[in-house]
């Protein structure tokens, strides 16, 4: 038996238990309601960890320990960020969205959302974020399949291209076969397979280097600056104001928005936030743990560091295929394959959600019966993942790149229009067109000319959302005041929200 039976098997089996959910989520789809929103069926604990895996993908155990491992502790202001974001998003977005999208006629999708909550009869709204999704999430779908071809070639020697479509190829099946129920049961099992191998081996690495001090003492050895938050001073207050801004993305990933707007009731939402913030500061602090002390077992055993000194991003597979058992290290390299499937099928099926609920049921077949949504639904998955397939076929492509363009793109693009749209009853149609438009391109110019042209370090993120906010507001207020319709809605919704402690 050669070493990567064990890895070939693990994988196999994890691999055959996801397509078999796909399946049993097949039968329990009646209609389009069903695949693209579980008919709003997800109890707490599959809504909470199935946001959180759809938010974690590869870069938890990719990108992220690779930034540590580059950086040191300086890289870890990025995880008080999303912390900060992710649990405001719990307590401040995730109820009011569930309410508001069931009393827009029982929006669907954040086009629909958007359509319905300011009555923009001109579908405007619905053509331009239903487009922003689709080129963001092009990119941010590249960037699991780049992960999930980097595990693959790691593990199994594979070329590149071939790699990409070994990593691709189920999370495809199960998604176009199982629809939404697929992505949030297979998500949950994932978190749960991810939670493992993030809680396990940073302890395991710190062992193998002695334990907690003389880990410190190596990564000293290596060089000073990577104990010091502020990088010796070199970080400064952009770099820190950058990392802590990836919080702000939460409130506009549409593939987490899904997840609220899917659960059950009001009242899952509260038991659904204890346990998915739990779930991810362990994840969090684990993956940080891997890169950081990831330092030190390599200063201690740098014959073995030829792997990740070719690329960081690899440094959870390096040490789980060294330190671990090769079952072991099966299992665990298999939550680097869930952290992968989880976000890729959750975006697929976004992708898929806007081009058949928002443009050919929208604007080309109203009246489209829900078996045929169904299965152009199911189409559209196949063709988006093929676009980012074609996207990821760059060898040179890293995780992290790729996922913070598109996160700053739908934080700014989407962010400030969801949060006033739930808070603010004067906002208006033109004033959420105002804040997409700005947001989307603030941060395609900011990256493409003060980035990568003038090397400014102030994350695209940044400039986006406030540039998005500045611009709902003076749209709005310059405009006239919003249908009487719409603020009735938004009053019941806020009654609705009051009596039940929000």
């Amino acid at each position: 038996m050669t070493a990567s039976t064990p890895l070939l098997v693990t994988f196999s089996l994890y691999l055959l238990v996801m397509i078999a959910i796909g399946f049993i989520a097949w039968r329990a789809t009646k209609n389009f309601d069903d695949y693209i929103l579980g008919g709003r069926s997800l109890g707490s604990y599959v809504t909470a960890l199935s946001a959180g895996a759809s938010d974690m993908s590869g870069w938890l155990l990719m990108g992220l320990p690779g930034a540590l491992y580059i950086g040191g502790l300086s890289e870890a202001w990025i995880a008080f960020g999303l912390i900060a974001g992710a649990w405001c998003n719990w307590r401040y977005v995730a109820g009011p969205l569930r309410v508001y999208t069931e009393r827009t006629r029982n929006a669907l999708t954040l086009p629909d959302y958007f359509t319905h909550r300011f009555a923009d009869h001109s579908r405007i709204l619905r053509i331009l974020s239903a487009l922003v999704i689709l080129v963001f999430f092009a990119i941010y779908a590249a960037s699991g399949i780049v992960a999930g071809a980097r595990l693959f070639e790691s593990v199994f020697g594979l070329p590149y291209a071939q790699a990409i479509w070994y990593g691709a190829a189920a999370t495809i099946l199960y998604t176009l076969i199982g629809g939404f129920l697929a992505v949030s049961w297979t998500d949950t099992v994932q978190a749960t397979l991810m939670i493992f191998a993030l809680v396990l081996t940073p302890v395991v690495v710190v062992l193998s280097n002695g334990g907690l001090q003389p880990s410190l003492a190596l990564i000293e050895q290596v060089d000073p600056a990577k104990l010091d938050w502020f990088k010796g001073g070199t970080l400064g207050f952009v770099g820190i104001v950058s990392l802590l801004a990836w919080g702000l993305g939460y409130f506009g990933q549409p593939h987490i928005l899904a997840r609220f707007m899917a659960a059950d009731n009001l009242a899952t939402i509260p038991k659904a936030r204890r346990i998915g913030m739990t779930w991810m500061v362990l994840c969090l602090f684990g993956a940080i743990a891997v890169g950081f002390f990831g330092i030190a077992h390599y200063a201690a055993h740098p014959q073995d560091a030829a792997p990740v000194t070719a690329n960081a991003e690899r440094v959870f597979i390096t040490l789980s295929q060294q330190l671990f058992n090769p079952w072991v290290a099966g299992v665990l390299l298999s939550a680097v394959l869930a952290a992968i499937m989880s976000t890729l099928s959750c975006q697929l099926l976004v992708c898929s959600s806007a081009l058949t609920e928002d443009f050919y049921k929208g604007l080309v077949r109203k009246h489209a019966s829900q078996r045929e949504l169904v299965w152009v639904g199911r189409a559209m998955v196949l063709a988006v993942a093929l676009v980012a397939i074609g996207i990821a076929s760059d060898p040179e492509s890293r995780v992290l790149g790729l996922v913070s363009y598109a996160w700053a793109g739908f934080g700014a693009a989407f962010g400030p229009v969801v949060v006033l749209s739930l808070f603010w009853k004067r906002m208006t149609r033109n004033g959420a067109l105002a804040g997409m438009v700005v947001g989307a391109l603030t941060v395609i110019a900011w990256k493409q000319v003060a980035v990568n042209q003038m090397g400014s370090a102030l994350y695209e993120m940044v400039p986006g959302f406030i540039a998005a906010t500045v611009a709902i507001v003076v749209a709005s207020l310059l405009d006239r005041q919003p249908p009487s319709e719409v603020q009735a809605t938004h009053e019941q919704v806020r009654l609705t929200l009051l009596e039940n402690g929000y």
